[in-house]
């Protein structure tokens, strides 16, 4: 099954059994969950100025065209002017989460139900049907994780986005007790690693920044609020 990179980040996030889903710092996620992907494929690079928050994205000229429709629609975003990494990550993670979760509905992967909570607030979740392709990603991140194998890239994509809002420590069922401090450990480890070319480590520690950047503007925001 060929999924997205951000497609998988919603599937681990996902309760299979409740279907509720872990909203925290999602748009931003999600956003550089694409923007990696198009670094991956050769599609973008980041050119540092400055501080890597600030850092601009631009299309290579010799970009090949993605198949995916999400991809297309955000690397013509990417090239309709030069926006920095924060901008991108929140401007392309804007609205994706329903994207996602209806195609996983139409592909079979989860289910939609809606419900009301004491039958008066609505409620979405989105509980498992075919768990199949999600247990083989969990399987390749458990042996990065805790085990030590060398990840393949995409692998490491996903913990180095996981890593980015500290939830790498918290998305495997069963941690054969192993410290969270130690996975958070290995998580850092692999996402400052050296597993990818020069171009898609520039785009992942761009999008880490700019996530942060993200999380904590939103949580500064939560506080002022409260």
């Amino acid at each position: 099954m060929s999924t997205l990179i951000a497609e998988d980040l919603l599937l681990l996030l996902l309760d299979d059994d409740s279907g509720k889903l872990d909203a925290t710092y999602l748009t931003p996620l999600l956003g550089g969950a694409v923007l990696l992907e198009l670094a991956m494929a050769e599609s973008l690079e980041v050119r540092k100025n400055g501080a890597w928050s600030s850092a601009k994205v631009h299309v290579l000229t010799d970009a090949r065209q993605p198949s995916d429709p999400i991809l297309v629609d955000a690397l013509r975003t990417t090239g309709d002017k030069e926006r920095t990494a924060q901008d991108l990550v929140n401007r392309l993670g804007k609205g994706l989460k329903e994207t996602l979760l209806e195609r996983l509905v139409e592909r079979g992967i989860v289910a939609h139900q809606e419900d009301r909570v004491w039958g008066i607030f609505p409620r979405e979740r989105w509980p498992a049907i075919d768990s199949s392709h999600e247990d083989v990603v969990r399987r390749q991140l458990a042996a990065a994780l805790l085990e030590g194998a060398r990840p393949e890239d995409r692998t490491a994509a996903l913990i180095a986005l996981l890593h980015a809002v500290s939830k790498a420590h918290r998305i495997l069922a069963d941690n054969h007790g192993i410290a969270a401090r130690q996975i958070r450990s290995r998580a850092k480890e692999i996402a400052d690693g050296e597993w990818a070319a020069k171009a898609v480590r520039d785009a992942v520690v761009s999008a880490q920044a700019a996530m942060t950047a993200a999380t904590t503007a939103a949580t500064t925001a939560a506080v002022t609020s409260g």
